[in-house]
């Protein structure tokens, strides 16, 4: 029988038309994974659901929750429904939490609201619930605070807000989008548990087929506001009737072609690197302890090669890239830029961090929104003493956005008219324009819809043979590093744990955790057999 039933779904805001005639259901105890790039409709399909839509939001069709009408319903009898038989976990768990309260009190919070539960009772099902998505009380008290907590354990609180009631229906927006692999799999496995043990429904949203695939009992693709393609994961799998659909396979197994072109002379040399961190003191008088993010670190990357580097959140990637950077001090060991060191702790001189450029994660955070791309894509410079003025300025500008796919119109625009794989070409552009030899790429393409992330992949290797670049590639997404490097670190605890040439590291790892990265990833070829 089905929970939930969408039939001839319309939306509009505004003069605009969002969703046109959408259909779907989601039975008890069953998954329904809704995959779809950005723009496609999949979250405001699931945002009609409770009818939680921005003002001037009209909605039309039939949308049935349990054989209730939910678009007849006022705010009053929503609010009712809510949170007690429809939970909602969303995509950016710090965002979905309040910083200034307990995870706890966020837990038992929906307790209070639907149920005439004492504060007592409230903080017994919290704690009950958080011991159900893998936070014991041992190890996780109730009265930690979200900023205590790892990005997978972030999510775990989310769910467990959204599950402490045994909703009948539960919507996952994007989960796992910014999780690394292992934790990915966690939470994707923790989410088809609480499923088959509450007998719920789970809608669950994406823009990866991939990363779904393996839990979902039904698949539907959208494309525009509409479904073009829906049926079990068996007949997506074994037919895949719609280009579209077999387009979003492609991208999410895409390798852009790549030579090999390194040189046997290193542009980056890290030896022996230590970082670090001074924590909370135990009592006013005893001695502040540390941790040790980044433990003896040593490796070397080479003019023209492609190097990744792999781990979960939390192993000390990023505070190994931002200590090359000289964005931290670190306490032992040394950088090497193009033979010349620069001792751990000091800055980087600015004649050796011309030839270094970095992508960061997110690129509408990594630009001033106030200031159009031509002054933004000019910021680096800075670094040159003999920087281009005027129309040579100008025309630096326009060369870097025409070698990254944009065109000259851009440069007079404000980051904000750009859609997110634009935004990432127009920090490339940046990262290109002083023509370093060393570009460090943090998490670049992990938040790219996966036809955005393939675009960017090629664009990658192209630039890398015509300027002959090097690149240290950082992920999380072992397909993506699989896809894009020559060599690969695997770091762990803030060690390197393992290293060699990619497919030798992919095909025949040799160390535990690797092997336990490689069997958490997803695999789409496994599942079209």
């Amino acid at each position: 029988m089905n929970l939930l039933e969408i039939e001839g779904l319309k939306l509009n805001i505004g003069a605009a038309e969002i969703l046109h005639d959408v259909s779907l259901d989601v039975k008890r105890g069953e998954i329904t994974a809704v995959i779809g790039e950005s723009g496609s409709g999949k979250s405001m399909t699931a945002y009609c659901v409770n009818q939680l839509l921005p003002r001037g939001a009209v909605a039309a069709g039939h949308l049935r929750f349990d054989g209730q009408d939910m678009l007849g319903l006022d705010e009053a009898a929503l609010c009712r429904i809510r949170g007690r038989d429809i939970g909602m976990v969303f995509q950016e768990p710090m965002s979905a939490l309040n910083p200034v309260q307990t995870i706890g009190a966020q837990v038992a919070e929906t307790v209070l609201i639907h149920r005439a539960a004492g504060k007592a009772e409230a903080m017994a099902i919290a704690r009950e619930t958080l011991n159900r998505v893998g936070l014991p009380e041992a190890a996780f008290p109730l009265g930690r605070y979200p900023h205590e907590l790892s990005g997978g354990q972030r999510q775990r609180v989310v769910i467990a807000m959204a599950i402490a009631l045994r909703p009948r229906l539960l919507i996952a927006d994007e989960p796992t989008t910014a999780l690394d692999v292992t934790t990915q799999a966690q939470i994707l496995t923790l989410l088809k548990r609480l499923v088959a043990e509450d007998g719920m429904g789970l809608l669950l949203i994406s823009h990866d087929l991939g990363v779904v695939a393996d839990v979902a009992d039904r698949i539907v693709i959208m494309r525009k506001g509409a479904v073009v393609e829906q049926g079990s994961r068996e007949e997506i799998f074994a037919h895949m009737r719609h280009p579209y659909t077999r387009m979003l396979f492609e991208a999410s197994s895409h390798v852009p072609a790549r030579r090999a072109g390194a040189k046997d002379v290193p542009i980056l040399e890290v030896r022996g690197l230590v970082r670090d961190y001074t924590l909370p003191k135990a009592s006013f008088f005893g001695h502040a302890p540390k941790f040790r993010a980044v433990s003896g670190v040593s490796f070397a990357l080479k003019k023209g090669e492609s190097l990744g580097l792999v781990g979960e959140s939390g192993c000390g990637k990023s505070t190994l890239t931002r200590a090359i950077l000289g964005l931290e001090a670190a306490q032992g060991g040394s950088i090497l830029i193009n033979g010349q060191e620069v001792r751990a702790g000091h800055l980087v001189p600015r004649h050796l961090r011309r030839n270094m450029q970095v992508v960061f994660q997110d690129p509408y955070g990594s630009f001033n929104p106030r200031h159009k791309v031509a002054r933004l894509v000019a910021e680096p410079f800075h670094l040159l003493d003999d920087a281009p003025k005027g129309a040579a300025r100008s025309e630096a500008v326009v060369m870097a956005l025409e070698a990254v796919g944009m065109v000259a119109a851009d440069a007079d625009k404000y980051i904000h008219e750009f859609s997110g794989g634009q935004r990432q070409r127009i920090a490339i552009a940046r990262a290109l324009i002083i023509r370093p030899e060393l570009i460090i790429l943090d998490e670049a393409v992990s938040a790219l819809d996966v036809s955005i992330r393939a675009q960017i992949l090629d664009l990658l290797a192209a630039l890398s043979e015509r300027f002959g670049l090097s690149y240290l590639f950082i992920s999380h997404d072992l397909s993506v590093v699989r896809a894009i490097t020559d060599r690969v670190l695997v770091m762990r605890a803030g060690e390197i744990v393992e290293e060699g040439l990619t497919e030798e590291v992919f095909n025949n790892p040799t160390h535990p955790y690797t092997r336990a990265l490689i069997d958490a990833a997803p695999k789409l070829e496994e599942l079209m057999q």
